[in-house]
């Protein structure tokens, strides 16, 4: 506990530094390197980053004896570790972007290959096959079918929010008691996301200028809220207050070794809840993983390759299925320096999560939401300690 609240108070600190230094006043840089704290946390006063690296390197010097379990000795290692790159990157030194994704994301991947992606195409070929969408190319065939399945705009909140009630349902019936917990679904527009899950007020933000099919609202519904963010938050919240999880984990930490489980958690919610229902759930999630894996390419093509948003567009716009004007919506966020490598978060996670998921019997599900829940994790954490 000595260690989380002292990583915390560290945490606090460097936040406290990034936020001193002048950004614009845009959303990203108004979130700051901690965007949510379930906990009060009083921050370490630091004179620059110089003293926060010396605290950090000090703190992980005292580790190996002072750390209460091994799963807890490396997560904090992990972590300490994306910080310190973190530090780097706001000091302004040359660190390279595949060092930026494997010390802050905590993952190998780079740049995602075309057997993986083919794989997805595939999976959408043959639902689509299914849903008696065929005859066609493939990209034509799914844009029938997804103009056919979009939810009007004007439907969007309302659809958003009855699957957010029977999402509910299936985690308080399944996972956790969570009837008195609720996050209204928020029309915005011109924000660089697609839904946002703003803790605090409790309301989830739905970038009204994105098309939707119901499979994303129902995507978004469980990924925001059950059993996604507002269940892992609310959890550590709970947790934290009661003293059986570290200071810590009272922290969200932006493009940090905890990322990829923050989203990984939130990215399984419809497997969590049994929740996959026929062709036309099996298609959205192949089309989703491929839309986040190219992302991910984007990313790497931006920032390891040096290509020009201009340039990465239309690639990933036929890539994926879109057009170039949602297709660059989405890619919004890749030139803000924090959030470079963050994308790698999402697609990463949602396989790190998955690959241990998928090995766990019916019968100790609960125990593996308790071991998920209840412990902060990096995907490397997570594989390695899970029994």
């Amino acid at each position: 506990m000595k260690l989380g609240k002292e990583l915390a108070e560290l945490t606090a600190g460097i936040d406290q530094l990034y936020r001193n230094t002048p950004r614009s006043d845009g959303f990203l840089d108004k979130e700051g390197l901690i965007p949510v704290a379930v906990a009060e946390v009083t921050p370490r006063p630091l004179a620059d980053y110089d003293e926060a690296v010396d605290a950090l390197n000090a703190l992980r010097a005292r580790l190996p004896a002072e750390a209460e379990s091994p799963l807890r000795r490396d997560y904090l290692d992990e972590m300490i570790d994306s910080l310190l790159t973190l530090v780097a990157t706001f000091r302004e030194e040359e660190v390279s972007f595949a060092d930026r994704v494997s010390r802050q994301i905590r993952v190998s991947t780079q740049r995602i290959g075309d057997d993986v992606l083919d794989g997805y195409r595939s999976i959408i070929r043959e639902k689509l096959d299914e849903l008696g969408y065929s005859g066609g190319a493939l990209a034509d065939d799914l844009a029938r079918y997804e103009e056919t399945v979009r939810v009007p705009v004007d439907q969007v909140l309302d659809t958003m929010r009855a699957l957010t009630i029977e999402a509910r349902e299936r985690v308080t019936a399944t996972m956790y008691p969570m009837a008195d917990h609720w996050m209204e679904p928020v029309g915005v527009s011109a924000v660089p996301f697609s839904a946002y899950c703003d803790y605090p007020s409790r309301k989830v933000l739905m970038n009204l200028d994105f098309p939707y099919t119901r499979f994303a609202l129902k995507h978004l519904a469980t990924h925001e809220v059950f059993p996604g963010h507002l269940v892992h938050l609310a959890l550590r919240e709970r947790y934290v207050a009661e003293g059986t999880m570290p200071l810590d984990g009272a922290q969200v930490v932006t493009s940090s070794a905890s990322s990829a489980l923050f989203e990984g958690i939130a990215d399984n919610g419809m497997f969590f809840l049994d929740w996959i229902e026929g062709p036309e759930d099996e298609l959205g999630v192949a089309l989703q993983r491929l839309r986040g894996a190219l992302r991910c390419n984007a990313a790497w093509m931006m920032h390891a390759e040096g290509m020009t948003l201009d340039q990465i567009v239309p690639i990933i716009a036929e890539g994926g299925f879109q057009d170039p004007v949602t297709a660059r919506s989405r890619l919004a966020f890749l030139g803000h320096n924090l959030r470079a490598p963050f994308v790698y978060a999402y697609w990463c996670g949602d396989m790190a999560v998955h690959e241990v998921w998928s090995q766990v019997p019916p019968e100790r599900r609960a125990e593996f939401w308790a071991y998920l829940y209840g412990n902060m994790h990096t995907p490397t954490t997570l594989k390695t300690y899970w029994a």
